[in-house]
């Protein structure tokens, strides 16, 4: 990575290390410090995110809820590289974001974040293993598109057209796309978003997997408050700020939930 490397940030002060669990114990892998967003000016500015400071660690599952309009995108995008803060930090693995040129938070997104969206984005035209084969073109280090596959349990349609599979698998290959670069970071905006009840359970059930088994760094945004109980920590936007940062007691698993 070619990012500025910069000190080791201090751990916020709101944090500490007895409301961590075993996950959350790790180094930081994104530290956020003073981030704040706005857009348009004057009369028609609007803030999506007032001065919001976390620590994310390596390996942590962290659930991302709130109303819409709270933030949580604006959040994610920014933590992807895909947008810039007006003001404030961000730190990913001691190299700083903020301030990177378009070339670079290109490299960062290339090789370190993987993005599974509420819809899908395959190319209809591509197999299933053609478009995730898209992606380990550009990695630097990718895995072989059938590993991917198989880590998400679609090797039987790896040669079927997204219009042949449903909407599950459909995502299915979308989160196979993004892991298949092995990247650090997984960021999922509402990924169940258009899944009925079963298969949206079935597709949080890989994401858990791809956090337990690789340590991928998985950060979901969810309007969802159940799928709260899968996660290391959850942290609540209200008004583009932090609300509240809870662990709970017993992490479930995405049989457990129900909604």
């Amino acid at each position: 990575m070619q990012l500025r490397k910069i000190k080791p940030a201090a751990r916020p002060a709101a944090y500490s290390r007895s409301n961590m669990n075993s996950a959350a114990t790790a180094e930081p892998i994104l530290h956020i410090h003073g981030l704040t967003r706005t857009y348009g000016q004057g009369d028609t500015q609007v803030r999506a995110l007032s001065d919001v400071s976390l620590d994310i660690r390596k390996g942590e599952f962290i659930v991302l809820l709130g109303a819409s309009g709270s933030g949580k995108s604006t959040l994610l995008n920014i933590l992807g590289g895909l947008d810039l803060p007006t003001s404030g930090e961000v730190d990913f693995d001691g190299h700083r974001l903020t301030g990177a040129t378009d070339a670079e938070l290109t490299r960062y997104r290339r090789e370190h974040v993987g993005f599974v969206f509420q819809f899908y984005n395959l190319i209809p035209s591509l197999t299933v293993a053609e478009n995730v084969a898209l992606v380990t073109d550009i990695a630097s280090d990718p895995m072989p598109v059938d590993e991917a596959l198989a880590l998400v349990a679609l090797m039987p349609r790896r040669d079927h057209f997204p219009s042949q599979l449903s909407g599950g698998e459909q995502q299915r290959v979308a989160i196979a796309r993004a892991i298949a670069k092995r990247p650090q970071l997984l960021l999922c905006d509402e990924p169940t978003g258009a899944l009925d009840y079963a298969t949206g359970k079935l597709v949080l059930e890989v994401i858990a997997r791809i956090n337990a088994e690789l340590g991928t760094t998985a950060i979901v945004i969810t309007h969802n408050a159940a799928i709260a109980g899968m996660a290391d920590r959850v942290v609540r936007l209200a008004d583009g700020r932090v609300a509240s940062i809870e662990k709970p007691e017993r992490r479930l698993t995405p049989a457990e939930l129900s909604w």
